[in-house]
């Protein structure tokens, strides 16, 4: 049995995912239009995955007839524009790790309440703040806007302010543990300087252990996360559902008009961590280029200048043979997948891969490791891309350098790669198998038997969820647990 079909959750999850028609859900079958709160402590659509899922899931929820209204932090999140019914409220942090200035202190005319000294307070111990302080404004903001919206949506806060009454049912997408990546930094750090380090800004894991066990309802991307949500975090297994994300199968398109460049291979690394592997993709470049002397890599991220990639570069000579751009348009992302011959995701882990199904949607072909979920999305190698075992350059190599070599590969995968992607992984898919989930989570929340009307606008719901932590507790909880890594993340 391959991984994917190990992994790929329970036949109820996969109907969830897909199993109904964009026009059956938009003339609802009976069902009203639902009021929705999407909340989002970090929305940047260009670094890292949870400013793109709000995007285009917002998106696609309007266009199945709700109304969407994105409630995020700084980076404040860029929605689709054009869309009635699509809204985005700014719940403004301190934004302590903006550039150019990350850890920065703020003056004391920026001080407006106890949450904020909370939020600085736990930035000077090391620690990192936001999921906590932007659960507990959400928290505030929700409950005194009762009523106006029909469930609430976090995208992986698991703050200790969600708990409890937050004034409709509470739906909780984790896309991975990020117990995950606090393991794969814990092994990557050389220092017991860099290990406390590590454990410090880590240390709001534990907190988001606490809070996922007690959630009623959780979404995640794939069957590998769903396991990895049990394991790591305790969540009992039928709390957990699996709907799969997508890409935009309309801007991530073939496009023969752009020319493919010779040797070129391209990435995605929204920051320098194991996580992501980007140093034995510099390392495997170094041997393909010994037979394709014209390999060279363009990485979709910020040029890191120190740390294992910067000095794998320059230890290689890799100066001109590895190109990093940030800040780019969607058209400009996609055209650069365009142009490349290969595309590469060279992760130790992800709990999805979207820059995986966003390459296969343009028709490029894929090599790909086997870390985490990506089996589940890029399928069986020699079919729909090549697998590699995640950490090994050498295998990459070897990937890499077949794919280069043979056109006809590289043809037939990006051909697979596309169809793969348009029978399973697009938004439209993702929004349907969401909103299922919400019309559950309400039905059991009411009492109702799920696929019966919502209640109407202002009915209260009952709530079986713990009671909200006091101030105090919640606080309390939090500076016991802060446990930074002042080196990365502070760009996202």
């Amino acid at each position: 049995m391959t991984a994917e079909a190990s992994q790929a959750g329970s036949p109820d999850d996969l109907a969830a995912g897909g199993g109904r028609s964009r026009s059956s859900e938009a003339a609802g079958g009976g069902e009203r239009p639902l009021r929705i709160a999407l909340l989002t402590y970090k929305g940047n659509p260009f670094c890292g995955g949870q400013g793109v899922y709000v995007r285009h899931l917002s998106r696609e929820l309007v266009r199945l007839g709700h109304r969407v209204e994105v409630i995020g932090s700084q980076p404040y999140p860029v929605l689709d524009e054009g869309y009635e019914g699509l809204s985005l409220t700014e719940l403004p942090s301190l934004d302590l790790y903006r550039q150019p200035d990350p850890f920065r202190t703020p003056g004391r005319g920026e001080y407006r309440d106890w949450i904020d000294a909370l939020e600085v307070a736990t930035m000077w111990t090391g620690g990192f703040p936001e999921p906590l302080t932007f659960s507990l404004r959400a928290r505030r903001q929700l409950r005194a806007r009762r009523g106006d919206f029909d469930v609430i949506h976090d995208n992986q806060t698991l703050g200790y302010g969600l708990l409890g009454d937050v004034g409709a049912p509470l739906v909780t997408t984790i896309h991975h543990p990020i117990t995950v990546d606090r393991r794969l930094d814990l092994d990557a750090a050389e220092s017991r300087r860099r290990r406390l380090s590590v454990r410090r800004w880590y240390a709001f894991t534990r907190m988001q252990k606490r809070v996922a066990r007690r959630l009623p309802s959780v979404l995640t991307v794939s069957g590998t996360s769903r396991q990895e949500i049990i394991d790591d975090l305790g969540v009992r297994q039928d709390r957990i559902h699996v709907v799969h994300i997508g890409a935009d199968t309309d801007l991530f398109s073939p496009d023969p008009s752009v020319p493919r460049r010779p040797g070129r291979i391209v990435t995605t690394s929204s920051a320098d961590v194991p996580l992501k592997g980007l140093v034995h993709l510099v390392e495997a470049l170094a041997k393909v280029r010994t037979e394709h002397p014209d390999a060279h890599l363009v990485v979709v991220g910020k040029r890191p200048t120190e740390g294992p990639v910067a000095q794998a570069v320059e230890r290689y000579g890799l100066e001109g043979a590895v190109e990093f751009v940030k800040g780019i348009s969607d058209a400009e992302l996609v055209d650069l997948v365009r142009s490349a011959q290969v595309a590469c995701v060279p992760s130790l882990y992800e709990g999805f891969s979207l820059p995986a199904a966003e390459a296969m949607a343009t028709g490029t072909p894929l090599v790909a490791t086997t870390g985490g979920a990506i089996p589940e999305v890029a399928g069986r190698d020699g079919e729909t891309c090549l697998a590699v075992p995640p950490g090994d350059a050498g295998a990459l190599a070897a990937g890499l350098s077949r794919l280069l070599a043979d056109p006809e590969l590289r043809a037939r995968l990006g051909t697979a790669g596309r169809r793969r992607v348009l029978e399973r992984f697009t938004w439209a898919r993702a929004a349907e198998g969401t909103v299922a989930r919400y019309r559950e989570a309400i039905a059991e929340a009411t009492g109702a038997t799920p696929g019966t009307p919502a209640p109407a606008a202002g009915t209260p719901v009952n709530s079986t969820a713990p009671a909200p932590p006091a101030r105090d507790a919640a606080v309390a909880a939090h500076v016991t647990d802060v446990d930074s890594n002042r080196e990365s993340r502070a760009t996202c």
